[in-house]
């Protein structure tokens, strides 16, 4: 379960302050001096009772924009942007949590803002209930190390609990350990987020998970580089087969390795080709890749 930071303090500040000295600070989950002064101002930050709505209210007048709150989504309103591509920047967000009653709730789904989608994170981050009821998660933990990856793999998730992060609820989630499966709040609520920005997170994956069966479900991270490496093989160039050819061998990446033996087999003839195919995967040394090759074989009766 993500980690209660006890810090009852009753001082707010701007969102300003907060910005900066989260530029200055950084936020390094593994260090319990940086992990706590981060909280610290998180904490500040939530007892400003009036922050949010007015940025919102200046932001929907069209008045004024001081460049730190430029991204909107559904869901999230970005607070602030790391000033540095540093190991231990960070950066501010609030999370929007609709409850069943919203308009939005009705007719965009759950499914929209993730609730019952079991998933970990590849990344550290703070995380405090600013507003509403909160948002419940029933808790997991696992070990990540010990998983290979593919879908289908057992996960060996550990149920921990139920929790709801009430207003004022501080929590630190650690990446690859804290599993959630969110419920929907009682009523509208809003959290404050402050994330960890680390360059090489992008190649740790992020994993989404079947409750049910308690396996790897899917990943949930994106990589700009497997769909690079599909189109190139797809294009029919022969320098683009000859580097997946080298991927599929040699990559550090097993997501990478994988993405090569995917592109490779849509391209191949007939099932006998793509099997053989898969069937090198599954003698790749790879845990996940061989996991993968395995399921791909058996859909093409190999």
């Amino acid at each position: 379960m993500p980690l209660l930071i006890d810090n009852p303090s009753d001082v707010a500040c701007s969102l300003a302050e907060c910005i900066e000295a989260l530029s200055e600070l950084g936020f390094d989950a593994d260090d319990p001096a940086s992990t706590a002064a981060a909280a610290g101002w998180l904490r500040r930050l939530a007892n400003n009772r009036e922050f949010l709505g007015d940025l919102l209210t200046e932001r929907l007048a069209g008045r004024g924009d001081d460049g730190s709150a430029s991204g909107y989504g559904p869901q999230a309103i970005m607070l602030s942007r790391p000033r540095d591509n540093r190991a231990n920047a960070a950066f501010l967000r609030a999370a929007i949590w609709p409850a069943p009653s919203d308009h939005v709730f009705r007719t965009s789904g759950a499914g929209s803002f993730v609730y019952g989608a079991a998933h970990d994170h590849n990344f550290d981050f703070l995380t405090v209930g600013y507003c509403g009821s909160g948002y419940a998660s029933d808790y997991y933990e696992y070990e990540y190390e010990a998983v290979a990856g593919y879908p289908g793999e057992d996960a060996g998730l550990r149920f921990v609990g139920r929790s709801t992060l009430s207003p004022g609820k501080l929590m630190l989630y650690r990446r690859h350990v804290d599993v959630h499966s969110q419920l929907p709040p009682a009523s509208l609520s809003v959290s404050l987020n402050v994330m960890r920005v680390d360059p090489a997170q992008g190649w740790f994956d992020q994993y989404g998970f079947n409750l049910e069966r308690g396996t790897v479900a899917r990943w949930l991270n994106a990589n700009a580089s497997e769909a690079f490496l599909r189109v190139a093989v797809a294009s029919g160039a022969a320098s683009a087969r000859d580097y997946a050819e080298w991927v599929g061998a040699r990559h550090p990446s097993d997501r990478m390795r994988l993405a090569s033996f995917e592109a490779r087999a849509d391209q191949c003839a007939d099932r006998a080709g793509a099997d053989a195919l898969w069937r090198s995967g599954e003698l790749s040394g790879s845990r996940m890749l061989a996991g993968a090759a395995r399921a791909r074989r058996a859909t093409l009766g190999g």
